[in-house]
């Protein structure tokens, strides 16, 4: 048995990862950074700090997980939020510097990745479309940070990806993280949301703010503060956040499609976990792939996966 150790110190979650490269097996383990009540995300200094006091939990967890490290092969680790010169953020520092540690003590190769490429990766795991490596496709990462398509053509090992889509302003997790928190729920609120929208049996239209291709969300945040000055019930004021970001991606979707042509879809990211998002664009799009959400959220099972193909060529 050999594995491959992957490692992801995202700007919300600690996360590792074991990808058995005998029987393509995933173990997992990962902890979101604390947030105080009230605030709406957690800044670069005090991520790097939660991460360098999670990452050896989380280990530990993901060494009880797989019955123990038999023997790790190689390592991964994400070391940006995209594949492109500049991208940079502080709290990747300290999931690539326990990487490089861990190469030198256990003299095996390591690869170094980015954090989109391995949501994309998980996304394909998940959906069990590995095949889409060696193919072209478009990828949508919607998350708290990032809201973007992206045209990847699979180089085996890795991805190299062409933005031809994004938000202009907010994102879709911030602008569903911003409205759970003006309700008084924890961050991230996705999930709360979910659970709130899921009560209200309104039907809600909104149409996508639209430029080309890209679109505009901050309106999302904006109409639903107005929504609960206004009166506006909890439950209504979810369901229209998350059905208006839904509708956004629906609207790049199809602007995407008019451009490019019919090419897979796949979805990843935290907010593509969202069971109401998920529904309405797979029943739009037969094209439309998506991972389960414990690959869908933050994780290190793609960097894994993508460390072992690149170690391995498998």
């Amino acid at each position: 048995m050999s594995f491959v150790l992957g490692i992801d110190t995202s700007n919300y979650t600690t996360s590792a990862a074991l990808y058995d490269t005998r029987t393509a097996e995933v173990f997992q383990s990962k902890m979101l950074l604390p947030v105080k009540p009230g605030e709406k995300g957690v800044r670069q200094s005090d991520a790097v700090f939660h991460h360098t006091v999670q990452l050896p939990q989380v280990i530990s967890s993901l060494r009880e997980k797989a019955g123990g490290f038999s023997r790790i092969d190689g390592v991964s680790v994400s070391t940006r939020p995209r594949n492109i010169d500049g991208s940079y953020m502080p709290c990747f520092t300290v999931g690539h510097s326990t990487a490089r540690i861990l190469s030198d003590i256990l003299n095996v190769p390591m690869r170094e990745f980015s954090h989109q490429e391995g949501h994309i990766a998980a996304a394909l795991y998940s959906s069990g479309r590995l095949e889409l490596m060696n193919s072209r496709f478009i990828a949508f990462h919607v998350s708290g940070g990032t809201t973007e398509a992206l045209i990847v053509s699979g180089n085996g090992s890795g991805f190299d990806c062409e933005l031809i889509a994004s938000s202009l302003d907010l994102k879709a997790g911030q602008a569903i993280d911003r409205t759970a928190v003006m309700m008084g729920l924890p961050f991230p609120g996705g999930v709360h949301l979910e659970q709130l929208a899921v009560e209200c049996d309104d039907t809600i239209r909104f149409k996508p703010t639209m430029r080309g291709c890209d679109c505009s969300l901050s309106g999302i945040e904006n109409k639903c503060r107005k929504l609960l000055a206004d009166g506006a019930s909890k439950q209504y004021v979810a369901k229209f956040c998350l059905t208006a970001v839904m509708n956004s991606i629906i609207g790049i979707t199809d602007a995407i499609i008019a451009a490019y042509g019919q090419l897979p879809l796949v979805y990843a990211g935290g907010v593509m976990s969202d069971a109401m998002i998920r529904s309405g664009i797979t029943s739009r799009y037969e094209a439309a792939n998506f991972a389960e959400p414990a690959f869908s959220c933050d994780n290190a099972a793609g960097i894994a996966l993508l460390g072992a193909k690149g170690i391995f060529n498998l």
